[in-house]
C-alpha cells in the first residue's frame, strides 16, 4: 500500500482495517493506536503519534495529520502499533510498512 500526500497538508487522513495472516479484521476492543513512521533508509522516528480506532470490532484505524508530519518531502515507510487491554502488542503490518509518499507543493 501506498498512500500520497502532498508537503505541509493535513489531509486525507490514513485510514487501515487492520487484519490477521487470515485475511480477518482484528478487533481492536480495549486497545490503543499510535502510527509510527520514518524517512526510508534511516533509523530516526519522524511520527510517533496516537492514531483513532474508529470502528474497533472491524479493526478500523485512522491517523490524521498535523502539519508537521508532511513538512518534509520524501519517502517514508509506516506501521500501526496496537497496544491491547492485556498490554501485549502488535504491529501492523506485520509483513512490511505502510509506504508513505510526501511530494512537494507548488506554493
Amino acid at each position: 500500500m501506498t498512500f500520497y500526500v502532498k508537503q505541509n497538508d493535513t489531509s486525507p487522513s490514513i485510514l487501515a482495517t487492520l487484519k490477521d495472516a487470515d485475511g480477518v479484521a482484528v478487533d481492536l476492543t480495549g486497545a490503543s493506536a499510535r502510527l509510527h513512521m520514518r524517512k526510508i533508509g534511516f533509523t530516526e522516528v519522524t511520527v510517533d503519534q496516537a492514531a483513532t480506532i474508529v470502528t474497533a470490532a472491524s479493526g478500523e484505524v485512522r491517523y490524521d495529520w498535523v502539519a508537521a508530519d508532511t513538512a518534509a518531502v520524501g519517502s517514508y515507510e509506516a506501521e500501526i502499533e496496537i497496544t491491547n487491554s492485556d498490554a501485549s502488542i502488535e504491529t501492523f503490518p506485520n509483513d512490511g510498512f505502510i509506504r508513505v509518499e510526501i511530494t512537494d507543493d507548488i506554493a
